[in-house]
Order: structure tokens, then C-alpha cells, then sequence
């Protein structure tokens, strides 16, 4: 049996790999999650036996020390982050805080029974894009947003204990990714719920910002066959759509399919932090899955029928 430790596991895209994860009876899956921004609700069916919850925060030492110990994990998933641009910018002594837990993780592995960790990166990582498609090895990182910083050291310390205690990693670089389990504290799940109320839909700036969005199938997808197939070992890998379209499309676009009678309405730009463009070469991310990704009109329909997220927003 493989022992999977998923830090961030009651999280949006955590969540989502948790309950795919325990699909597999072979697997065993620690959930750890303080819950900060993460939900009880987004943890698996209680049908699987094959799982496990602790809320820990994965910053603190001894808590994360003491599970990580009681268990010789196979494989580390580490998703636990400060996420969401506004929060991160609020609170950006909580961001920093989150390299101990990068480096927690790390120590704990290298001598252990983990054979591999499986790290949660950014597209923020890219900063504003000097080329586009951004390419995992071309593009220079950029960012000096304190999230995406984080994400850049964390990247830099899993290279750095790879190449001094030979643990192996993999960097999965996500882009907007969203779905059913995703809080409206992010632009998809956000208009989408303010569609569906026909409340008015907001927008920082004139909308002009542009972006890729990623229905959470294809981000787990490959995210699992990497793993299971032990591709891009000691690699990173962007994981996202490219196909571009600006927030304010997608704005229009989400009223169109729930034939909502919001309106939209312009706020002030966020101060820093809200890229205007961001797409990735996805060219390993397409090979890896074999087929072709999700649209955005099919995602948003298929979260506009799920029961879960339509009771999470109050419907």
C-alpha cells in the first residue's frame, strides 16, 4: 500500500487530488489542513476507508514532525499555502511564514521513508511575462510579490536538497485552476456565484487582464499520471490551459451560459500582484494527458449541476 501525505488537503485543488487519490484502494492518504482557508466539507466520502484527517499547520514543527513520523509516507503532495492574490497581499507576514513549512516538509523526507514530493508552485512565479507562452525553462521568474517568492524559494529549496540528499521532486507550476470545491474568493467560482444569484458581477480594473482558466479534471489528471507513471522526476511542469481570454470575457461569458441578469461593475485595480497576462506553454502538460482539455464553457456547466458547489454558495 502507498502512503500518500497531502498537505492543503481540504483546499481546492488539495481536495480534489485527495478524493481522486482515495478512489484507488491501494492508497493510504493522510489529510493534513489547519483549515485556515480550507473546508471539512471538501474531504472525501466517508465510503472510503482509506483515509485519514489531522488538522495541523504545517508551519509548526512539532505538529507536522509528530505525524510525519508516525507514518513512513511513499509520497508527499505539498499544497499547504497562503493562496488568492487579495489574501496574500494582506497578509503577507503569513505568506513568509509558509517557507518553514516548505522546509519542515524537506527535513522530515530526506531521511525517511518518502520517495518523492510533489510541490505546489505558481504561475505568479513568472511575474509580468517578458515572452508568451511562458515556458517552464525559458522564462525568467520574476515575481517580487511576496506569495510568489515564497513559491520561487520553495522551488529552490527542493532543487537544492535533491541535489545534497538526492530527494526527488516534482514542481507543478499551476495557473488558474477552478471548480466545484474552489471558494468565490477566486474569479471563476466568484462570477459564477454572483451569476447565479444575479448579483453584480465586480471586476478589479477595466477587465483587460488576461488569463487561462483550468477546469480541476485536467489539473488532477496530471497530476496523478505524473505520479503514477514517475514522469518528470527532479522537473517542473506548467499545468494549465492556453487558451487566453480576458476576466472581462469571462465575465460575460458566465452570464451568458446561466442566463443571469447580473450586471458588471468596474472596482479599482488591486495595487499589486494582478497580473496583466499569464498563459503557459503547456506542451508537456497536453502530452501527459492525451487528449484535449476541458473549455471553459464545459467546466462552468459542469460546476453550474454539481450539487456541492451549488449548496456552498447558498442555492
Amino acid at each position: 500500500m502507498k502512503k500518500i501525505l497531502v498537505t492543503g488537503g481540504a483546499g481546492n485543488v488539495g481536495g480534489a487530488l485527495v478524493e481522486k487519490l482515495v478512489q484507488d484502494k491501494s492508497n493510504y492518504v493522510v489529510i493534513v489542513d489547519d483549515l485556515s482557508t480550507g473546508f471539512i466539507s471538501k474531504l472525501p466520502s466517508a465510503e472510503f476507508d482509506n483515509w485519514k484527517f489531522i488538522k495541523a499547520d504545517v508551519n509548526d514543527y512539532r505538529e507536522i514532525s509528530s505525524i510525519m513520523l508516525a507514518y513512513n509516507f511513499h509520497y508527499v503532495f505539498h499544497f499547504a499555502a497562503v493562496v488568492g492574490v487579495q489574501r496574500t497581499q494582506e497578509n503577507p507576514v503569513s505568506v513568509l511564514n509558509d517557507i518553514s513549512g516548505i522546509k519542515h516538509i524537506l527535513n522530515l523526507s530526506k531521511n525517511s521513508s518518502v520517495e518523492h514530493i510533489y510541490y505546489s508552485s505558481s504561475s505568479e512565479v513568472y511575474g509580468e511575462p517578458v515572452e508568451l507562452p511562458q515556458h517552464e525553462h525559458r522564462t525568467p521568474l520574476n515575481s517580487r510579490v511576496p506569495y510568489a517568492v515564497v513559491k520561487n524559494v520553495g522551488e529552490s529549496f527542493l532543487k537544492s536538497y535533491q541535489q545534497e540528499f538526492g530527494l526527488s521532486y516534482t514542481i507543478f507550476r499551476f495557473f488558474n485552476t477552478y471548480g466545484p470545491n474552489q471558494s468565490t474568493d477566486f474569479v471563476v467560482s466568484k462570477f459564477l456565484a454572483q451569476a447565479l444569484k444575479n448579483q453584480d458581477i465586480t471586476i478589479y480594473g477595466d477587465g483587460s487582464q488576461t488569463r487561462t482558466f483550468t477546469y480541476i479534471d485536467d489539473n488532477i489528471d496530471t497530476c496523478l499520471a505524473i505520479m503514477n507513471k514517475k514522469l518528470l522526476v527532479n522537473d517542473v511542469i506548467n499545468i494549465g490551459s492556453d487558451k487566453l481570454m480576458t476576466v472581462l470575457d469571462l465575465a460575460n461569458l458566465v452570464i451568458k451560459i446561466s442566463n443571469s441578469q447580473s450586471k458588471i461593475i468596474h472596482l479599482l485595480p488591486l495595487k499589486e500582484g494582478d497580473m496583466t497576462r499569464r498563459q503557459p506553454d503547456n506542451s508537456k502538460m497536453k502530452e501527459i494527458l492525451g487528449r484535449d482539455l476541458i473549455t471553459v464553457e464545459e467546466g462552468i456547466k459542469q460546476m453550474m449541476v454539481n450539487k456541492k458547489y451549488l449548496q456552498s454558495i447558498g442555492l
